[in-house]
């Protein structure tokens, strides 16, 4: 996730957002399927479920279905403190398709963009269950690989169907923050590298202090506290353009912030996390024709995304060292594009050679490295990460770091500035939301396990 504040982007349209566990809706997961392998062609069904995030969900008083915030303010009756707020307030459980347009059949797994029931609801994310369906699943991934089909021919300029990694608590913090009493059941912890200040609840306290509502969404705002861990984004990605990007941080799980630890605007670079990462765009890398509609890999079309995650010795106990990309269409294996950057060696993978490059062939500036670099990175996945699916518009940057050029107070003929074909104002939240409120992203046939195993 590329800009400041990125998980501003989120809508959160239907009140909701809580520590305790309410009762007035039934909880219940909708399954999936995932396949773990051992080798090729030997792969193993496994029973899963998945989670709506917490922050979507209804929030209300515990002794009724007085809510505890609405619109983008908080109720200063039941919330005149972090602690007595989380005491004061439960989330419910989620009617999943008819509200929020999640759905599952079978390994299949569809978002939808833009719900209208009782309420609107503008995106969602999801987390992966482990088989005991109350706490997240944790994947170790050196020396794995991680595959999956995904359809974004629904998916226009300005959004983002995600598929992402990382580093939350597996029972979302439940058993460190005695005020959370909902846990992973319920969707709570999140984190990742932009250190969302837009999370209601961190660290089982709310995040009341400082509330600010957002100028451009009506039921977003950030609080005092952001929340980082390191994060894996493995698939961002339209119809336009696409980036596998992993970030770090200095610290390991998920840690509460506060003011330069946040890394919020000018001190974008000061903070614990790496914002930027390191992204591999075929775009932004000088391969015009490589990803999107009828080109070599074909956004009209479903297509197998596989990332191998290599280790310095070949074994899962080896550091990080490559993150490889490959794609499976139509029967056949298409191999991940070539930068071709003037005076940027030729790379086609990510590796920290690769990264020093590319920062600086664009002029970025490189906290990738100085906060650990691919090491780092392994480091979360030896520790174990959460898998992420989600569908989302941009208010901070209108998805322009994505698919179209950025930022947009420099010349686009800078290197690293285009990183797709969309155009300045295809990401605007009120147009995406009323012109695509239709788009869907669906996420499939989910396989893990060693090298060379899952496609």
């Amino acid at each position: 996730m590329f800009p400041a504040a990125v998980l501003l982007a989120f809508s959160f349209l239907a009140t909701a957002y809580a520590q305790q566990a309410g009762t007035l809706t039934t909880e219940t997961h909708p399954r999936l399927t995932v396949s773990q392998c051992t080798s090729a062609n030997n792969c193993q069904q496994q029973q899963r479920s998945i989670v709506l995030d917490s922050n979507w969900r209804w929030l209300h008083a515990t002794s009724s279905s007085t809510n505890c915030y609405t619109g983008n303010s908080w109720d200063e009756s039941l919330c005149p403190d972090p602690v007595t707020c989380a005491q004061n307030c439960a989330l419910d459980g989620a009617d999943y398709a008819n509200t929020y347009g999640i759905t599952t059949n079978g390994n299949s797994l569809t978002l939808k963009f833009v719900t209208q029931s009782a309420q609107k609801n503008v995106g969602s994310r999801v987390y992966l269950l482990s088989s005991d369906d109350t706490t997240y699943e944790l994947f170790q991934l050196k020396n794995q690989e991680f595959t999956f089909d995904v359809d974004m021919s629904n998916l226009p300029c300005g959004l983002n169907g995600a598929l992402y990694f990382v580093e939350m608590d597996a029972d979302g913090g439940k058993s460190r923050f005695p005020n959370n009493k909902a846990g992973s059941k319920y969707g709570t912890g999140y984190c990742d590298t932009q250190c969302p200040q837009d999370i209601k609840f961190i660290n089982g306290e709310a995040n009341i202090l400082g509330w600010t509502g957002s100028a451009s969404d009506p039921n977003s705002g950030t609080g005092q506290y952001g929340t980082c861990c390191n994060e894996m984004d493995v698939w961002e990605a339209n119809m336009n353009g696409a980036a596998v990007t992993p970030h770090v941080c200095s610290v390991q799980g998920q840690t509460r912030c506060s003011g330069t630890q946040c890394g919020e605007g000018d001190e974008r670079y000061d903070g614990i996390c790496d914002k930027d990462g390191c992204d591999f765009n075929s775009w932004r890398l000088g391969n015009e024709t490589f990803l999107g509609p009828g080109l070599t890999v074909d956004t009209r079309q479903k297509v197998t995304v596989v990332t191998q995650f290599l280790t310095n010795n070949n074994q899962t106990s080896g550091s990080l060292s490559e993150i490889r990309r490959l794609y499976v269409q139509n029967g056949k294996v298409i191999a991940n594009s070539k930068t071709n950057i003037p005076g940027m060696a030729t790379f086609d993978s990510i590796t920290d050679d690769f990264c020093n490059a590319q920062k600086e062939a664009f002029g970025d500036t490189n906290t990738f490295e100085s906060l650990g670099g691919l090491a780092q990175m392994g480091n979360a996945f030896q520790q174990g990460m959460a898998l992420v699916m989600s569908i989302w518009d941009d208010h901070e940057a209108g998805m322009l770091w994505l698919d179209a050029d950025y930022p947009t107070d420099v010349p686009a003929t800078n290197p690293g500035v285009s990183r797709g074909p969309c155009s300045a104002t295809s990401g605007d939240p009120t147009t995406v939301e009323s012109q695509s409120a239709s788009a869907s992203v669906t996420f499939s046939n989910i396989k893990f396990g060693p090298i060379g195993s899952t496609y």
